[in-house]
């Protein structure tokens, strides 16, 4: 009996699993003693080939930082629940901050040629900006690295959303316009009852985007400034020489984004479900 597409994928991923994993395990297996070794770099690398923590090093690794993971000893000292809420906190905020402007915003700019024609040079303009160059300028004007963070988020989050929900109220087809203007509609209500419904799954895709790209900046903004945050956390841990942590936090890092993009695909397609 062959089994369903989904078992088959799951056997598969958990094959590429173990497999990866055997690798590691091979590609740290302790260096052979060789007299041309500096003893400090080999005490620093853990006698291992690669100078790579070994699987179980990373489990050992894990276990310290979840089992107490709001301990709080202090700046340089803190739990990855902690580190974690800090960098959430920061993203969420900015995110918010962003659809605040960029869906209002997006919705005005689809809904006028005109309009869109007009602020098009300076979208262009300030787009391909790297959000982190704006760093720099947020913490000079601002004097607050956290609140610096949340602005450079802010302005990462801006463009997928303000472009995604431009181009969906500009989608919304001519028919369903025309029904409401023979039906003489107010605009208020044609745009929270046709051009919203309609442009919905656009506006949702340009937030997933929105929120991926600001997972992606806030660990650097946070390496950047410091302080707090699962960015800190890992350039803190690299300084005291503890990959193992780091590699741990790169796994933590990539299951929260995996999870942020999980719910806004679940909730496109809710929508796409309710059309």
């Amino acid at each position: 009996m062959r089994l369903p597409l989904r078992a088959r994928a799951a056997l598969g991923s958990l094959l590429l699993l173990a497999l990866f994993l055997a690798a590691w395990q091979l590609a740290t297996l302790p260096a052979p003693a060789s007299g041309g070794t500096d003893p400090e770099y080999a005490a620093m690398l853990g006698g291992h080939k690669s100078g790579l923590p070994a699987p179980a090093q990373i489990a050992e690794a894990a276990w310290a930082q979840l089992k107490d993971p709001l301990h709080d000893g202090g700046m340089n000292d803190k739990g990855i629940a902690i580190q974690l809420a800090w960098s959430l906190g920061r993203v969420l905020l900015g995110f918010a901050l962003a659809a605040l402007v960029a869906v209002p915003l997006g919705f005005f700019v689809g809904m006028s040629p005109l309009v869109q024609r007009a602020l098009n040079p300076y979208v262009q303009l300030l787009k391909p900006i790297s959000p982190l160059a704006w760093m720099p300028l947020a913490l000079y004007t601002i004097k607050d690295s956290s609140v610096s963070s949340v602005f450079v988020i802010s302005i990462c989050s801006l463009w997928p959303m303000l472009l995604n929900t431009a181009h969906g109220v500009a989608s919304v087809k001519r028919e369903w316009l025309d029904v409401a203007r023979t039906l003489e509609v107010s605009t208020v209500r044609k745009a929270l009852l046709v051009v919203l419904p309609a442009a919905a799954p656009t506006i949702l895709t340009g937030m997933r985007i929105s929120m991926g790209i600001a997972w992606l900046v806030i660990v650097a903004a946070e390496m950047l400034v410091g302080g707090t945050g699962i960015g800190y956390f890992v350039w803190n841990e690299w300084n005291n020489l503890s990959l193992a942590n780091v590699i741990f936090a790169l796994l933590i890092i990539g299951l929260m984004g995996m999870l942020l993009d999980f719910g806004f695909a679940t909730l496109g397609k809710l929508v796409a479900y309710r059309e």
